[in-house]
């Protein structure tokens, strides 16, 4: 598959991609057809802290935990493997290597006008959002302005008073080197209902 002349991100932050960080000017770089993009690493955190809201919205969260939008649960120290690839936009698979086994969160993003990027999050349903992609700090910063429900073919849009905020912040710490995620998703009065953040090493690897 040839891969875009741009990935989503380059293309949604055009020149202000060169405020990034070195490397993750080349993270967020077009990965060539026949490769992928393989990152290792560790969750200090990830899924829904407060155990009464894992109740509250545990039906929807095991929903969407089961089209490979989020993880219903709550762990740290989690060991994780990231796989990007490249083509009709970038698809991104996380999948955390739970002690009951292994769970993969899917993803594919598309580049919008007006420095925004539309990303699907899950299989056969899960969540549809729309960000605006800025550079901070050498990082890479998405924060949501839009975000809807995936129901079969259906999508329905979220009343912005009640959607979820959904904010990544994807850079490279300066003491360690290492790469360092961290995702919020913030929703109107019940707060955090869904986070990661870790550290992983990345490289462009021959696609297996």
């Amino acid at each position: 598959m040839t891969p875009d002349p741009l990935s989503p991100y380059a293309a949604a932050l055009g020149a202000r991609a060169e405020r990034l960080h070195p490397r993750m000017r080349a993270y967020i770089a077009a990965i060539p057809s026949g490769r992928v993009g393989v990152g290792h690493g560790v969750f200090e955190r990830v899924g829904c802290r407060r155990r009464a809201v894992r109740v509250l919205l545990g039906p929807l969260l095991r929903f969407l935990e089961r089209r490979g939008a989020v993880y219903a649960g709550w762990a740290e120290d989690l060991p994780f493997t990231v796989r990007n690839r490249d083509g009709g936009g970038r698809s991104a698979e996380r999948t955390l290597h739970l002690p009951h086994g292994d769970l993969t969160l899917c993803d594919r993003v598309r580049p919008l006008p007006r420095g925004r990027i539309a990303d699907r999050l899950g299989q056969r349903g899960g969540l549809a959002a729309v960000f605006r992609a800025t550079a901070s700090d050498g990082a890479l910063e998405l924060r949501s302005t839009r975000v809807g429900l995936l129901l079969g073919g259906l999508r329905i849009r979220i009343p912005s008073c009640i959607a979820p905020r959904i904010r990544l912040i994807d850079g490279i710490e300066h003491a360690t080197g290492l790469q360092r995620v961290a995702l919020t998703v913030d929703v109107p009065l019940l707060g955090r209902i869904h986070e990661y953040a870790g550290t992983f090493r990345y490289r462009i690897e021959e696609d297996a």
